[in-house]
């Protein structure tokens, strides 16, 4: 079983220990920058950060780290913490929507401070969820009045997050048809398997980022069919059969986004594609 799934249940959720993130993510208590920057990069240590959120009510639910080859460089590289309030006494369905805030941060020179709200749907009680994507976010580079910046800066991230928790609300009044289902599946497909010229040369359809993983996925409305594609887009485990160089059949599947900077740059850009359905749709 995973931090992640111990410490951020729906039912009996608790935070992270800080011995339990120095496990999974050590780079998250850096208090100085890698010997690689100059004079001018300012650190920006996490920890410090993480629990000034933690005052605001806001605890580390999970947490983990890019891996480098460098040696000594480890203790410093890109790492991304979840955060959730526990102490809100909210009872959560399966179903509902949660807000977390998501803090990325690194004291290499390999990531700017960026702290962004995530809407994440349950998918039962015991913490599976999917991210559903980034909504606000804000970036503070490792140099001048850093501290002033980001703590302006969380304040309007932990604001636009509440706002973001409509989103939910207003997609789910919008019903989709077959062709817009399609055209929001294969704009999805681009965003996920296309090259930088536009193209995509993998055997996996579009309609199957449509096929539904559970039966309380089968619906038409928005919200309930972008969750659909996002989450078949990010998880993987989509099947296909192709052909090697001798013309032989050879079955694939599509993995999962790991990498930190995938994960969110194909959310955000999966979310921006939902707000656009939105829009064509009447929504507000």
């Amino acid at each position: 079983m995973t931090v992640y799934t111990q410490t951020a249940r729906f039912d009996t959720g608790r935070a992270m220990t800080e011995d339990e993130m120095r496990r999974i993510a050590p780079s998250i208590f850096a208090t100085v920058a890698h010997e690689s920057r100059s004079e001018r990069f300012q650190p920006i240590p996490t920890i410090e950060v993480l629990r000034g959120l933690t005052k605001e009510g806001f605890v580390p639910v999970g947490a983990k780290q890019s891996s480098s080859r460098i040696e000594g460089k480890a203790d410093f590289t890109k790492h991304l913490i979840r955060l959730r309030r526990i102490d809100d006494g909210k009872v959560y369905n399966v179903g509902d929507t949660v807000c977390e805030i998501l803090l990325k941060n690194a004291n290499d020179g390999t990531s700017a401070y960026e702290l962004m709200a995530g809407l994440f749907r349950i998918r039962c009680l015991n913490s599976l969820v999917t991210q559903t994507g980034k909504i606000e976010e804000i970036k503070v580079r490792h140099s001048g009045d850093v501290q002033a910046k980001v703590i302006e800066g969380t304040y309007t991230v932990l604001k636009g997050a509440e706002h973001a928790l409509a989103a939910p609300q207003d997609w789910s009044s919008l019903r989709l048809n077959a062709e817009e289902k399609h055209s929001l599946a294969q704009s999805a497909h681009l965003l996920r398997f296309g090259d930088t010229e536009g193209e995509t040369k993998t055997p996996i359809r579009p309609e199957q980022l449509l096929t539904e993983r559970r039966t309380g996925d089968m619906a038409s409305d928005l919200w309930t069919t972008w969750n659909v594609v996002q989450e078949n887009a990010i998880k993987g485990g989509i099947r296909a059969v192709t052909r090697d160089e001798f013309g032989r059949r050879r079955r694939m599947t599509s993995r999962a986004v790991t990498g930190i900077d995938q994960d969110i740059e194909l959310n955000k850009a999966l979310w921006l594609l939902g707000a656009e359905m939105a829009k064509l749709k009447g929504a507000r």
